[in-house]
């Protein structure tokens, strides 16, 4: 029975109705011997029975599963029109079908809604730690200036440099933050000017030229860039873009070691791939790397100073650009970022 239809429960109950009809009529054949009369009170009583009881049990079946369609579609039916036109072939059937629907709908918000209570909450504690240590030790060293080390020519220049330095990485952690919440808000407006990729990563490696040698990493360009290439997209962005991607790099690079710059044409977009030579990143880290404060080697990440927002911003960077980004990574054989953008439209 559960399988069957309101129709094809109609049609039984009908069928039993007009068998006992028939049957009926057969008694009385021998008293009314007229077989017009008995077919036609058959055909009457089929066909009053069929759409009698079709009209009562669909109605009674409506009325029961219309809270059901309400809470699920949030549909108002109003009048009758509006009932036949909602009412299905089957309508247990498609009943059934929309109530799994539902529930597996339900399910895959609920897992959302976890995994997002899970973040925030691991976001939160990241954001604590990072603030925690910047302002600890501002306080210790505004204390121990307190307690007389301001009359100290030691250490009273040497404290004050110590906090302006941990301000700055607390005003660096609030701007990065900023940042990624405009662009998730769609509130930061990008301006598209077409320019010259290969010498905006030449300007990059212009900056970041003395810590590169400091670490004694070399800066260099690869495939295809013996020409100038012209894209179309927000200049002091992809600046920003390539200049985390350089820093990331130069973070986890090894001594003598080497940055390398490439460009790929890509029909209608222009590949760059800024890779490194260093430490890599495990195959488990990889599709973190992403996430807010999600350091690969925390330790070192926090010697190398940064915030920890860095990547993040590049994601979301590119991802507001409409284009893609991608990495790929082998321990102690070096990292890849590679994403693309639009090629500029005029020559």
């Amino acid at each position: 029975m559960k399988s069957v239809s309101s129709k094809q429960l109609t049609l039984l109950i009908s069928l039993v109705i007009t068998f006992v009809s028939f049957l009926y009529w057969l008694i009385d054949f021998f008293l009314i011997t007229s077989w017009w009369i008995g077919i036609l009170w058959i055909s009457t009583v089929f066909i009053v029975s069929y759409f009698t009881i079709r009209y009562i049990l669909n109605h009674f079946i409506y009325d029961k599963i219309k809270p059901i369609y309400k809470s699920i579609h949030d549909i108002n039916i109003k009048n009758k029109l509006a009932r036949n036109q909602a009412e299905p072939t089957d309508i247990i059937a498609k009943v059934k079908n929309e109530v799994t629907i539902y529930s597996e709908h339900k399910t895959q918000e609920i897992e959302q809604l976890k995994e997002m209570e899970r973040y925030r909450k691991e976001f939160l504690g990241n954001v604590s730690h990072e603030l925690k240590t910047p302002i600890f030790n501002i306080q210790g060293y505004i204390l121990t200036l307190l307690d007389g080390g301001i009359d100290d020519p030691n250490i009273n220049n040497l404290y004050l440099e110590r906090t302006e330095k941990s301000i700055n990485r607390m005003i660096s952690i609030v701007e990065d933050l900023e940042t990624i919440t405009r662009l998730e808000a769609g509130e930061l407006e990008l301006k598209f000017t077409n320019f010259d990729i290969i010498g905006l990563v030449a300007d990059v490696f212009e900056m970041h030229h003395m810590r590169a040698e400091g670490k004694q990493i070399s800066l260099k360009f690869g495939t295809g860039a013996e020409k100038p290439i012209k894209v179309n997209a927000d200049k002091r962005r992809i600046f920003e873009v390539v200049s985390n991607l350089v820093i990331n790099a130069l973070k986890y690079g090894k001594p003598k070691g080497s940055i390398r710059a490439s460009f790929y044409d890509m029909d209608a977009y222009t590949l760059i791939e800024i890779k490194d030579d260093g430490i890599g990143i495990s195959p488990e880290n990889l599709p973190r790397i992403f996430e807010r404060f999600y350091r690969v080697d925390k330790s070192r990440s926090r010697e190398e100073g940064g915030t920890g927002l860095g990547l993040s911003i590049v994601k979301h960077i590119i991802d507001a650009h409409n284009q893609t980004i991608n990495v790929k990574s082998d321990i102690n054989r070096g990292t890849t970022f590679s994403f693309t953008l639009n090629k500029s439209t005029k020559k």
